[in-house]
């Protein structure tokens, strides 16, 4: 349990050199697994002999032609909102439980093609909003580091799963934070990538002016080389944006030298101030950037609650769209949690819908002129450790303003990763974000951190087990 987990750069490179089979990876995985699943409920449908079939039917292609590139033969799984043919697609849902896609996902096909190998679905909150829920069908993820805890949402599964090395990498969503959520609570990487940069097509909608899909994964470089295969031009997704992908890792390696990064201080020590690691984690990194050669100043952006305020609107009056014949057909079916929380977007109006969108043109526009004269944007990604899983309140995202929703009204990319640990031995972590189709260098500041820091050698101590 406690050997090596190589990264997708590392697993990569080892097969490519015949070092590493794909077989050989793949039971470790389901090795991890089987010993730990019982205990997370990361996955909602685990396919051991699939993965197994797919791993030695890889091991055989490129043993004759070499790799495919460097996701060819590494174990992933998608969050249960991602449609996979053939396979029930669920959204962790009654309402759901025995759908089946006919069609994969456009970013299902792409990593597919990459070579990526599925290990099956993995938990979210209800249809990427409701929970941690204890009254559906399948039991929430739990967070790695501590089993007691949480490991944020909606792609609970996603980071539990990665951050307890059953799979390399995973795929998540994010329409208020639900990709760099998970990444900070389980302390690895996760992008949330510009606005149309990766399609949404064959993924179950949350709020569709806010939703992004984008990958998970143990190292920054990593999420990197996901986001190679995950994005491009789908001509059937109308928010997709037909703009070149660039090389994701083309500026890995160059450091930071010149990168003028915003701290945006008032977000964490004013709007909703963080705990003294989440604190310390920031301000340690803003330090490292200044000594690394970047220029890091404070920068005031439009207040956390005004944020949250139009966000929050915009994604219940859209969530409620989706599910209003649902709802009215058969309320029950839903958790508790997200149809208590779907009614609000009910009780809203065409005139608030339209002025949070009005209101989110303005937020954009201040954010933009904010931020003239810096390449990054620095802040926290969360106020602190993991709550317990059985303490998190069902009102808790209207209560406190969160840090990563203002990236979904603008539409902005956002990088989430780890910064430490907390007191009680958890992780803390910070959210870098760019301008629009800035994740190169979003990456290139993030790798550079990460790869000066300790914390990508310490795995949760639950594998020690």
């Amino acid at each position: 349990m406690s050997a090596t987990i190589p990264t997708i750069a590392e697993a990569a490179r080892q097969i490519a050199a015949r070092s590493l089979s794909p077989v050989e990876l793949m039971e470790a995985c389901l090795g991890r697994a089987a010993a730990l699943e019982p205990r997370l409920n990361a996955f909602i449908r685990l396919d051991a002999e699939a993965a197994r079939a797919a791993a030695r039917a890889a091991e055989a292609r490129i043993l004759r032609d070499g790799p495919r590139g460097p996701l060819d033969g590494i174990p992933f799984a998608h969050k249960d909102i991602y449609e996979t043919a053939g396979i029930p697609t669920t959204a962790h849902s009654r309402v759901l439980e025995h759908h089946v896609p006919a069609a994969d996902a456009f970013t299902v096909r792409r990593l597919a093609e990459a070579g990526v190998i599925s290990l099956g679905k993995l938990a979210t909150h209800e249809f990427a909003f409701g929970g941690p829920s204890f009254d559906l069908p399948w039991p929430p993820a739990r967070n790695p580091w501590n089993p007691d805890h949480m490991p944020a949402g909606s792609s609970s599964g996603t980071g539990a799963a990665v951050a307890a090395g059953m799979i390399l990498g995973g795929t998540g969503s994010d329409t208020g934070g639900s990709i760099r959520g998970p990444a900070a609570l389980c302390g690895i990487a996760g992008i949330k990538p510009t606005y149309g940069r990766c399609s949404r097509r064959g993924v179950l909608p949350l709020a569709q002016t806010l939703d992004h899909t984008g990958p998970l994964a143990w190292t920054v470089e990593d999420c990197a080389i996901l986001l190679g295969a995950m994005a491009g031009h789908d001509p059937n997704d109308p928010a997709s944006a037909d703009v070149p992908v660039p090389d994701f890792r083309g500026e890995l390696g160059r450091g930071v030298t010149g990168l003028r990064i915003g701290l945006v201080r008032h977000f964490h020590e004013a709007d909703n101030p963080v705990s003294a690691a989440t604190l310390k984690g920031i301000e340690d990194a803003a330090v490292f950037f200044e000594a690394e050669g970047a220029t890091v100043d404070d920068v005031t952006l439009p207040s956390l609650a005004e944020f949250n305020a139009c966000g929050w609107i915009i994604l219940l009056a859209e969530a409620y769209a989706v599910h209003e014949a649902w709802m009215r057909r058969d309320p029950g079916m839903y958790g508790e949690l997200l149809r208590d929380r779907l009614v609000l977007g009910g009780l809203l109006t065409a005139a608030d819908y339209l002025a949070a969108q009005k209101k989110r043109l303005e937020l954009t526009a201040r954010t933009a002129a904010a931020a003239a004269g810096c390449d990054l944007l620095l802040t926290a990604a969360q106020p602190g450790e993991a709550p317990r899983i059985d303490a998190v309140p069902k009102w808790a995202f209207l209560e406190k303003p969160n840090f990563t929703i203002p990236f979904n009204v603008t539409g902005w990319p956002g990088l989430t990763l780890c910064t430490g640990y907390g007191e009680g031995g958890l992780p803390v972590a910070m959210q870098l974000v760019g301008k629009p189709w800035s994740e190169p260098t979003l990456f290139r500041a993030g790798d550079h951190y990460e790869r000066a820091m300790p914390w990508r050698g310490r795995r949760p101590a639950l594998l020690d087990g």
